[in-house]
């Protein structure tokens, strides 16, 4: 039994695929008199069985090599299109993440979306989702990871769409999908070049090409920045970072795919290329400099949001910058335990996030309080799952911040500066969240809010579980550094950046009569980090205007170079035809003579152009 689940491990994907596919009669309203539930247990079925498939092969692969699995897709002559496919403990491990998360938030939405009028359709989009994430959790070809991280982007853009009759809803999925396109744009430059130099798109071809691979430095550059351009998109890296922000307007189970997954989905493409990005000095000093200004700049947004989703949202933009500065470092290792512990903390934080939003209907954390005694499952859920997001020992961000901060010391000290002011950030931000929330005078929309019902509170409590079982799982698996490696001053950093925020957090003064301070220097600052450094604004006028600019100009041309000059051909012909009508005379020999002189006129200026007078003697 074993070795069938293990052999058929490749299959998984296509678990999630069906069950999209089964949700079809339901989401396009051929079957209407059972309602849209159908659909969503047929999916929650086929995403179990995906998960139990993959759990028991995770739980047996450890005894096993990593395998490749080739799959010829065409060929004809010498042009051969294969794709492998990769089965190993992180394969496996990540497609276990995936399916058990997805499941989690599939029962999450059953309560979340009972009475919406298109959950068959919701459901449908989620199975989409949940098949290309695990498809891109095993590709081990460039070409395949490319090819579904395009059908990442287009669920992206459907579930931020899902309620499409709201107008901001439309214009976050417009943006969503434009701003990835421009880093997918050049990710397929990026795979086209690599399939001409390399030969191959299979990661193993590509790592044993770039060994030996001596490019100029131009081209080990463009490749470089084009390649990391695809995964900083989806990351909502700078500048690529305003979508993830606008896409908070979608329902919140898809939110919770989105901030724990898609965007590692687009981080766990960059850790594959990681060693051909080596070939570039200049795209790892890019992805050094990308990632600490994302987490830097997204941690301090964070603390001037008001609306719950997105002070989280802008906190997995932090955590990914995190992820893009271990990678530019070549700490492949820890970028993905990083990947793992962010992604149950933050799960965890929206769907208590989501819970709250589901009971008061209201996303402003200027109109919420003293929900902590009316909704204990939901209140210790955002304690853990902040808990969990921080460097809190013992719990597994901790043990990611140590590992990574390990060794780094000597070489980059300035990295443990990025860690410390990232870290003791978010601790401030969650611990103003909690106290706007949870603590203080209950608020009209508060006073009533009873907790969330079992579909919810269910998926909430078994990530709690699991956020506070984490470090004894990374123990089982040997990813824990021994406490004699240990850097003691650094621990004692982190740790003190965590009671720092949280200590900051809990006695600042917040008060809710206002949005924006009345000292004009602090409503300086907020509205800074508030309007995101105004770079909506500066795109605004620098990149949108250039292209309005461009438009108009390219539109004028079109009417009145373009078409002018075809209206003046059909004018001069009709003017002529006008002319030549008031000439007939009815007269033959006159149109004979007409004819002569037209011939004779055209040959004289063909014999001028052919230079055939030149010749003559005279």
């Amino acid at each position: 039994m074993n070795e069938f689940l293990y052999f058929t491990s490749w299959f998984v994907p296509f678990y999630s695929l069906l069950g999209a596919i089964l949700t079809l009669p339901w989401g396009m309203g051929i079957i209407q008199r059972t309602g849209p539930r159908p659909a969503a247990y047929f999916n929650l079925l086929t995403t179990l069985l995906a998960f139990f498939h993959s759990l028991f092969v995770f739980n047996d692969i450890w005894e096993r090599d990593p395998k490749t699995l080739v799959v010829n897709w065409f060929q004809a002559a010498d042009f051969n299109l294969s794709f492998a496919l990769e089965i190993s403990p992180v394969s496996i491990g990540a497609i276990v993440l995936i399916t058990g998360l997805s499941l989690l938030a599939q029962i999450y939405a059953l309560g979340y979306m009972e009475k919406d009028w298109s959950l068959a359709r919701f459901f449908g989009l989620l199975g989409f989702f949940e098949a290309a994430l695990s498809g891109l959790a095993i590709s081990d070809s460039l070409f395949l990871s490319y090819a579904l991280l395009e059908v990442l982007t287009l669920s992206t853009y459907l579930l931020v769409g899902f309620w499409y009759a709201q107008p901001l809803v439309v214009t976050a999925a417009r943006d969503a999908f434009l701003t990835k396109r421009v880093g997918d744009l050049l990710l397929l430059m990026a795979v086209v070049t690599l399939s001409t130099l390399a030969g191959s798109l299979n990661f193993s071809d590509l790592y044993e090409w770039a060994q030996t691979a001596e490019l100029n430095p131009l081209t080990s550059t463009l490749l470089g920045v084009a390649l990391i351009a695809g995964p900083a998109g989806k990351c909502a890296q700078f500048p690529l970072h305003l979508w993830l922000d606008e896409a908070m307007e979608g329902p919140n189970p898809a939110s919770v795919m989105r901030n724990s997954l898609v965007v590692a989905g687009g981080a766990y493409m960059l850790y594959k290329i990681q060693p051909l990005l080596a070939l570039s000095p200049v795209a790892l000093n890019a992805l050094v400099v990308m990632g600490t200004v994302t987490a830097l700049g997204a941690t301090l947004v964070s603390l001037a949001q008001i609306d719950i989703k997105r002070a989280l949202s802008h906190s997995t933009s932090a955590y990914m910058g995190l992820v893009f500065l271990a990678v530019g470092l070549e700490q492949g290792g820890v970028a993905l335990m990083l990947l793992l512990t962010h992604a149950i903390a933050k799960a965890l934080l929206f769907m208590s996030s989501g819970s709250i939003i589901h009971t008061t209907q209201s996303q402003d954390l200027t109109e919420m309080g003293g929900l902590w005694s009316r909704m204990p499952a939901t209140t210790t859920a955002f304690v853990v799952g902040s808990a969990g997001m921080v460097t809190l020992l013992p719990l597994g961000s901790f043990w990611a911040m140590l590992g990574w901060a390990d060794g780094l010391v000597k070489v980059s000290p300035w990295v443990i500066v990025v860690l410390v002011l990232v870290n003791g950030l978010t601790a401030l931000n969650l611990t103003r969240i909690f106290r706007l929330v949870f603590w203080g005078t209950p608020q009209p929309k508060t006073r009533r809010a009873p907790e969330v019902g079992w579909q919810m509170a269910f998926p909430m409590v078994t990530l709690t579980i699991l956020t506070l079982l984490l470090p004894l799982m990374l123990q089982q698996w040997y990813l824990l550094p021994s406490w004699e490696s240990i850097d003691w001053y650094i621990l004692l950093s982190l740790l003190a950046s965590t009671l720092l925020g949280v200590g900051i957090g809990s006695t600042i003064y917040l008060h809710k009569a206002w949005s924006r301070s009345r000292i004009l220097a602090w409503r300086f600052i907020q509205d800074l980090l508030g309007y995101d450094f105004y770079i909506d604004r500066v795109y605004r006028l620098t990149i949108v205007g250039a292209v309005a600019l461009l438009s108009r100009i390219s539109a004028w041309s079109d009417r009145y170079l373009v078409d002018g000059l075809v209206n003046l051909v059909g004018f001069a012909a009709i003017f002529s035809g006008q002319s030549l009508k008031y000439s007939i005379s009815g007269q033959s020999q006159a149109y004979m003579l007409t004819i002569l002189v037209v011939i004779s006129v055209l040959g004289f200026v063909i014999s001028l152009s052919l230079g055939l007078f030149d010749k003559l003697p005279f």
